[in-house]
């Protein structure tokens, strides 16, 4: 059984083909391009990790039809096109069939005949289904057993499938606004068609799992657009801060990104107004400590609600005990929240696992970073006894020797072997292969510790507590000279990866090294070493800046976090770049992604290959990458922020704003921008910066913030 922390890089992923995903919160639904669900692939729909609907074909007069064309209008939504087979004798078909599903706690499906020809027809048409209630991850690495007996039943108005196994108890309801014929599973309807007439049929799904009923969103005779997902993304695109260029590609990708970024927005039932974001469509679609706050920070030019509402939840759940089983500890902050009955018994009765070095820092510097951008104050006020929580654990279990490092080795054997951003087991490595032994003291995490020390730092300054805010000051700065000391490698001037437990430097030269810059805690004597490294032939394909260089033992392009390319790690090298005034640097690694962004329909992928752009006139993907996937769906707003040099201190009443926009990108202009609890425009023309419109008492200052 698969731990329910298994990346994406350990699934055996075989779709059979393209696929649609519709997804809506914890719910979705993966098909193939004509709206078919297989049991023996990874497709079906699933609500909170449990396949509810693992078989759904249908069939016209006892043939296939043949797919002519499926597309999602909105990320909730899909609908395919078929025909019918022609009769005999007759060259074209006059039966066309259509089918509009609608995901969202179960699933809707109108499934419509449309009579084009000139005399009556007559369809006999079967809807069979299949359900198996299997676990998520079972389904995703092929690993589907069934256990215990599923009991099919008649119901009042279409069937019903009943799974119990033990405590387990799970239902799957089926219901038809037209009375059908059952057969078993298959639902069977005899259609006369008159000429150009349309018959239809109206397909509920809904489930009751662990014996708790779930109401679908979309149900059969209710409008559409009066469902909540419907409204939430009308009010979505409605407050979207709007982007005007005449770069084709720039202005397709953002809205590529934002729409994305809408459909991977997750609701808390108790709190419906509350979004938080999901860490990728469609295997992830559940909150994650690191991705979550990552792709909260890249967002804060659009959304800073997206980085409350994601705060406020991980502050919810935050560690209070310790439990080795989930590697919960007091002030840690989660890695993952998971459902169904694998997750349940691998956490050891939890739905929550904690084994995350990076989350909880980042979870500080998300504060104080939304704390600068001046939105919702006193919501904001309201975290900091979780930062100091946080940074209580960073000082204590996160620091468990005492070194001044914080590092981790994990509790439990079902616990990932690396819990920072590179997960894999072989991702931490010297530069001759050898894989590095815990505890590790990662590089990029003393980063994300030093700037969550200076983020707090501020937040107290703020309210006038200058003692706690000095203490802070003074550790950022102890840090940063320790740091630099002992994570420098001389002979290939260049900081290590991380430390092992014997506090040997682990050398190879890796793309963390990239968000050091972007913390701030690189010394500036030694930036400009770092930027050489980052953008050199060893780590820069021309398509992006690779995982792993080329010259250490052990890179492999096509590996998961050895040698690929990840976009949000480019995204953070590039604000890094800009950060210490690498302009030139930052700017071609901005483009050269953007570039690869055409090739993937301007959906930048969770990663791709490493491969060099000199031998590959395109980039190669990764075969099991998430496609959305949250933090590089936001990883293009950050690129734009990163052009702007746009940096809010908006409690000081500064903003500093010093674009360095390259010509061939040409003018944009950007409204509504949301700081201060009010809005940002601005107009770029080359080196030329218009403010438009600024809250009032907000001082513009045209330089970079160091």
């Amino acid at each position: 059984m698969p731990a329910p922390w298994t990346t994406s890089a350990s699934a055996s992923l075989v779709t059979g083909g393209p696929t649609v995903t519709v997804v809506d919160g914890s719910s979705f639904c993966i098909s193939d391009a004509g709206g078919d669900l297989h049991s023996d692939l990874p497709q079906g729909l699933f609500f909170q990790d449990t396949r509810i609907l693992s078989g759904y074909v249908v069939r016209g007069n006892g043939e296939w039809p043949e797919t002519l064309q499926s597309s999602a209008e909105d990320p909730f939504a899909a609908t395919f096109v078929a025909r019918l087979p022609p009769h005999e004798g007759r060259a074209d078909s006059e039966v066309l069939l259509v089918r509009r599903r609608y995901v969202g706690r179960g699933m809707r499906e109108d499934v419509s005949l449309h009579n084009f020809g000139t005399a009556p027809t007559t369809v006999h048409l079967e809807l069979a289904f299949e359900v198996d209630f299997a676990d998520l991850f079972d389904v995703k690495t092929g690993r589907v057993e069934r256990v215990g007996e599923i009991d099919v039943q008649d119901a009042e108005a279409g069937i019903r499938f009943v799974h119990t196994d033990g405590e387990v108890h799970h239902e799957t309801c089926i219901e038809f606004s037209q009375p059908p014929h059952m057969r078993g599973p298959t639902a069977m309807f005899d259609v006369v068609l008159e000429p150009s007439t349309t018959w239809t049929v109206c397909v509920q799904v809904s489930c009751r799992l662990d014996s708790i009923d779930v109401e679908p969103t979309y149900t059969c005779g209710a409008p559409i657009e009066h469902a909540q997902p419907s409204a939430r993304l009308a009010r979505w695109r409605s407050r979207l801060p709007a982007l005007d260029t005449e770069h084709d590609a720039v202005r397709e990708i953002y809205r590529r990104s934002t729409e994305d970024l809408a459909s991977l927005r997750i609701f808390d039932p108790d709190h419906t107004d509350r979004a938080v974001v999901a860490a990728g469509a469609p295997w992830f679609m559940t909150l994650f400590g690191r991705d979550s706050l990552l792709t909260s920070w890249m967002a804060m030019l659009i959304d800073s609600d997206l980085a409350l509402g994601t705060l406020q939840t991980l502050a919810e759940l935050q560690g209070s005990k310790v439990n080795p089983q989930t590697e919960e500890q007091p002030g840690r902050i989660l890695h993952e929240v998971r459902f169904g009955d694998a997750a349940r018994l691998s956490l050891g009765g939890s739905s929550i696992y904690y084994g995350s070095v990076d989350a909880t820092p980042l979870f500080v510097m998300l504060i104080g970073e939304l704390s600068r951008w001046g939105n919702k104050r006193d919501e904001v006020d309201a975290l900091l006894p979780y930062a100091d929580r946080a940074l209580e654990w960073i000082q204590t279990y996160g620091d468990a020797d005492g070194d001044g490092y914080i590092e981790y080795e994990r509790m439990t054997p079902n616990g990932l072997r690396n819990q920072g951003w590179k997960d894999n087991e072989d991702a931490v490595r010297f530069y001759d292969g050898r894989w590095a032994e815990p505890p590790i003291a990662l590089a990029e995490v003393q980063g994300y510790v030093y700037a969550a020390y200076l983020a707090r730092a501020l937040c107290a300054e703020e309210a006038g507590d200058h003692e706690y805010a000095a203490r802070l000051q003074e550790r950022a700065r102890d840090l940063r000279e320790r740091f630099n000391r002992d994570f420098w490698i001389e002979e290939r001037a260049t900081f290590a990866m991380a430390l092992d437990r014997e506090k040997q430097p682990v050398d190879a030269i890796t793309s963390n090294i990239g968000h050091l810059l972007w913390t701030g805690i690189v010394e500036p004597e030694r930036a400009a070493a770092v930027a050489r490294c980052l953008m050199g032939p060893a780590m820069y394909s021309g398509w992006g800046v690779r995982t792993l260089a080329t010259e250490c033992v052990g890179y492999n392009p096509i590996g998961y976090h050895v040698g690929s390319i990840w976009p949000h790690d480019n995204a953070i090298i590039a604000a890094g770049l800009m950060r210490y005034g690498f302009v030139r640097e930052a700017c071609t690694l901005i483009e050269s992604m953007i570039e690869a962004a055409t090739h993937f329909g301007y959906r930048l992928p969770e990663l791709f290959a490493g491969l060099s752009r000199s031998r590959f006139a395109s980039p190669v993907r990764y075969p099991t990458s998430c496609s959305p996937q949250a933090w590089a769906s936001a990883a293009p707003l950050l690129f734009l922020r990163t052009l702007l040099r746009l940096d809010p201190d908006l409690r000081r009443g500064r903003l500093h704003l010093a674009p360095v926009v390259p010509d061939w990108i040409g003018p944009l202009r950007f409204d509504r921008i949301p700081v201060l609890g009010g809005h940002l425009s601005i107009e770029v023309d080359r080196s030329e910066c218009t403010v438009l419109a600024v809250p009032p008492d907000v001082a513009i200052v045209s330089e970079p913030r160091r």
